[in-house]
């Protein structure tokens, strides 16, 4: 089969970019299947000019510009990927050897690392008076160029990571900013929270919206204290909805996972319930550990789901092979009877 693969990585978000590298490291041959017309998965659908703090090495960098370099270090190794094409149906021919059939293509691997993050998703959208009529023009639900808020009113609604540090990074380029979340509390990065509270930005927990108006814009926004009761006008000029998404595995329901939720079922090795399939990142409910819903746990993920695919394959290779700055830790010698390193 001229489209047979060591390992098919589905998923061409970070985790999935990382995953792809590692598996280049262990001398896999390796194609990523993405639905989407480029890498990145979430952040580039999403959040390409959002700035992301807690990847290792990095202070700060715009999500756009993490995507860039983890799709130069997976391609290094010559891995190939295929855009536009979701993967419709998998099936296990044998023991050793997977079907993946995509929306145009056909093709095999020994062994499949699904990291898809959470699936298909869509912002989770305000049903209130106004809002759909002002979407696109002056309410969004993400934040394509940053420049668009310069000097600009702005209301941001949300209590989560997304909300507080856009409302955070945007304080550069609005005029004012104004976050406003119906609960006493935020869900956001603890050190973010702090940020936030000594921030220019106006934050106003127990509050939420009730209506949007304006004429061929937005033009104000009407809120209500939820403690009190009363409710005032805000003039704004723009409004940015972040409560979330709502997210769909499609094909992932009926290939045979055992799935918590939306999520596939792991056990602490990354294995799914299906021999040589593996999930890591937001895809993945670890049955006997915690899933941190972060970049930096999901690149751990991808090393140890590369160590046991790489040994699922080659029995007699060890699951870690050594540190990367360590040559001979690339060769692959047999260690026999041991799948431990």
């Amino acid at each position: 089969m001229s489209d047979e693969y060591d390992v098919i990585v589905i998923g061409a978000g970070p985790v999935g970019l990382f995953a792809a590298f590692y598996a280049g490291m262990r001398n896999l041959r390796t194609l990523v299947l993405e639905a989407l017309p480029r890498p990145g998965g979430q952040i580039t659908a999403l959040y390409p000019e959002k700035y992301i703090y807690d990847v290792g090495g990095f202070p700060a960098i715009l999500g756009r510009d993490l995507v860039s370099e983890l799709y130069k270090q997976s391609s290094q190794f010559g891995a190939d990927f295929r855009f536009n094409e979701r993967v419709e149906k998998m099936e296990t021919l044998d023991a050793n050897l997977f079907r993946l059939t995509t929306t145009e293509y056909a093709c095999h691997s020994k062994a499949v690392i699904i990291a898809a993050g959470i699936g298909a998703f869509q912002p989770n959208r305000l049903t209130l008076p106004g809002v759909a009529e002002f979407e696109g023009r002056g309410v969004s639900y993400m934040v394509r160029e940053r420049e668009k808020f310069l000097g600009r009113r702005l209301l941001v609604i949300g209590g989560g990571d997304t909300a507080v540090d856009w409302a955070l990074e945007l304080r550069n380029w609005a005029s004012e900013v104004t976050l406003i979340h119906r609960f006493d509390y935020f869900e956001a990065h603890q050190r973010s929270v702090i940020a936030l509270q000594e921030s220019t930005v106006k934050a106003l927990t127990q509050h939420e919206l009730l209506s949007v108006s304006g004429n061929e814009r937005v033009e104000q926004a009407v809120i209500r204290n939820n403690v009190n009761g009363d409710e005032f006008t805000l003039d704004v000029d723009d409004i940015l909805i972040c409560i979330g998404f709502r997210a769909d595995i499609g094909p992932l329901n009926h290939w045979g996972f055992k799935l918590e939720g939306r999520r596939i079922a792991v056990n602490r090795q990354t294995e799914t319930n299906i021999p040589g399939v593996y999930a890591i990142g937001d895809i993945a409910h670890p049955e006997d550990g915690v899933n941190m819903n972060l970049i930096a746990y999901g690149f751990g993920q991808a090393t140890l789901a590369v160590g046991y695919a790489s040994h699922f394959i080659h029995p007699q290779q060890r699951v870690a092979h050594g540190h990367s700055s360590n040559r001979k830790g690339m060769k692959y010698a047999p260690t026999p009877g041991s799948a431990q390193g």
